[in-house]
């Protein structure tokens, strides 16, 4: 072996363009989309989809509002060529709704794909020969000239097949395939050939699909060919420049937004990215992009669980926990710093007066994507009070005092780390209850009580609280409920504490509203006791704390 394998590597040649525009360039609306993933994707899988997945893919395509869906290679065998067809005779595709087949430059393979679309009002033919010098010296042992001539030849067959059915809206695609590692010179000549047999114009436009087959480069060089192309093309008005971007170095979705600054029209991509070696485009991740820039992608991914499901059930390939925007993690924070700052962000936006999204960690709004709340914030043994606090809050409507976010974090973080997993909702909720409220089980329990007011102004205490199986009746004095309470509770048990703060507030409206009290208490060895109260009466509210800070004392 070589002792420094990057030796058999040459670096991607730069192109020379000194005066590129697309680096001062933005995306301000959304390009034509074009869905691969019952072709370039469908290939690409252990089990390729049958019909029923196919069908069920393309009606899941159609309802986001894809309106260019590739949906076969119609020479590659009888189930693609029947299901392709039978999208056409059954009626299956909508009015809005274009359907494109893909074919290599041979003239069988084109009469069998226009063959497929017999009886379409409208469809596109994708037309493909590779043009690099690799391709070119190992796969076909041919020069410039006869690869030229395989496109003309090619072009020429589509030109013929089309005049043929004049009763479809014919439309043509070609890709000088490999794009991303042919000299620019001659993927234009070639280009510009075929333009010179299939004669598009301003009103019927010939589709120049520049695929990087193999990402090979640094984004930023896709978008110097794509701009290079775009300024040295006969006839610019005439053609649709789209992109075919893979994700061989992991920036396939940066490829594609680069190229879009560079001047091109269209994208082609599949779902998720699924495609052939570490796959194609995600549409879903450059749609979404735009969405959180404000740009309409003019995409629909409000439910994206139903898209994943779908994708999933179709490709049988999972899709990963952290995937962008899609993953069932990316709206998740466990880190305590996170999750405090994720709260504040939905404090402050409830007292927003408009719509603008600014939230700590979270460029998109879940909500827009379907997804609800309470995945943001989930809580381990590195979770801080912040996530526990949010959690509480939006399951229980519960607004803790910071101190008492504080004091209950470290409990939940013993019990996560106990348990060594994730907790959930439920988990959180029964350990609040089982530390600071008179849970069945806890020594001092409410029966009944009644507070009246003395001729000197103070406030005075008679209750009956069970202690474990007895009830005993207890008074007190003091000048407010809470501290005539305590004293009740100091007289009659012996439990010996002081007030430091008291919290009130409501959860809900209306007549279903209850009232939430919390208390924080010093006993006599001076350590802090936190009490917590719920009732639909605020007093009792109040009351019910105070007994649950005497149980903890």
């Amino acid at each position: 072996m070589l002792r420094d394998p990057s030796t058999k590597y040459r670096p991607f040649p730069t192109i020379d363009i000194p005066d590129r525009t697309w680096p001062s360039k933005t995306i301000t609306r959304p390009p034509r989309w074009l869905s691969t993933d019952m072709r370039d994707g469908n290939q690409a899988l252990i089990d390729p989809m049958d019909s029923e997945k196919k069908q069920r893919f393309f009606d899941l395509l159609v309802k986001i509002g894809v309106k260019e869906i590739e949906v076969g290679f119609p020479s590659a065998g009888a189930t693609e060529f029947d299901f392709i067809s039978g999208l056409v005779k059954t009626g299956r595709v909508p009015d809005d709704v274009t359907i494109q087949v893909l074919t290599q430059s041979r003239r069988d393979l084109i009469e069998t794909s226009f063959a497929s679309l017999k009886g379409a009002p409208r469809a596109i033919v994708h037309l493909y020969n590779a043009v690099s010098p690799t391709w070119r010296k190992i796969v076909f042992g041919m020069g410039r000239a006869e690869i030229k001539a395989i496109a003309i030849e090619g072009a020429k067959v589509l030109r013929d097949c089309a005049a043929a059915q004049p009763e479809t809206d014919w439309r043509f695609e070609y890709s000088p395939e490999t794009f991303s590692t042919a000299e620019l010179d001659f993927s234009v000549e070639v280009c510009a050939a075929v333009m010179g047999v299939l004669k598009p114009t301003p009103e019927t436009p010939l589709i120049l699909n520049l695929p990087a087959t193999v990402e090979c480069a640094t984004p930023n060089v896709y978008a110097d060919q794509i701009e290079w192309f775009g300024r040295h093309i006969p006839n610019r008005d005439s053609v649709v420049i789209s992109l075919h971007t893979h994700n061989d170095r992991g920036t396939g979705v940066a490829a594609a937004e680069l190229g879009l600054m560079a001047g091109a029209d269209r994208v082609e991509g599949c779902l998720l990215g699924n495609g052939e070696r570490t796959g194609n485009c995600d549409l879903v991740t450059v749609a979404l992009n735009m969405y959180t820039q404000g740009v309409d992608p003019a995409l629909d991914f409000s439910d994206i669980d139903e898209i994943i499901n779908t994708v999933t059930y179709c490709t049988n390939l999972p899709v990963h926990p952290r995937h962008a925007y899609a993953g069932e993690l990316v709206y998740t924070s466990f880190s305590g710093s996170h999750q405090d700052a994720i709260k504040k962000g939905f404090a402050a936006r409830a007292q927003q007066n408009d719509d603008h999204w600014e939230i700590p960690y979270l460029p998109i709004d879940p909500a827009d994507l379907g997804r609800s709340y309470e995945a943001v914030i989930r809580v381990n043994s590195q979770s801080g009070k912040g996530g526990v606090a949010w959690v509480l809050e939006q399951d229980k409507g519960l607004k803790l005092p910071k101190r008492l976010q504080a004091d209950f974090s470290k409990h939940v973080q013993t019990f996560a780390d106990e348990t060594s997993r994730e907790l959930n909702a439920d988990d959180i909720w029964r350990l609040f209850e089982r530390t600071y409220l008179c849970h069945d089980g806890a020594r001092f329990q409410l029966q009944a009580y009644d507070e009246t007011h003395a001729s000197n102004g103070e406030r005075i205490f008679a209750g009956s609280i069970a202690d474990g199986g007895a009830v005993t009746s207890v008074s007190g004095r003091g000048n407010g409920l809470i501290s005539s309470v305590l004293a009740g509770v100091r007289e009659g048990f012996g439990v010996d504490l002081d007030v430091v703060d008291y919290v009130e507030h409501a959860i809900g409206h209306g007549t279903d509203a209850q009232a939430a009290a919390y208390v924080e208490c010093r006993n006599a060895r001076g350590e802090t006791i936190w009490g917590v109260g719920i009732d639909e009466d605020v007093a009792t509210a109040s009351v019910r704390a105070v007994l649950s800070a005497a149980n903890a004392s």
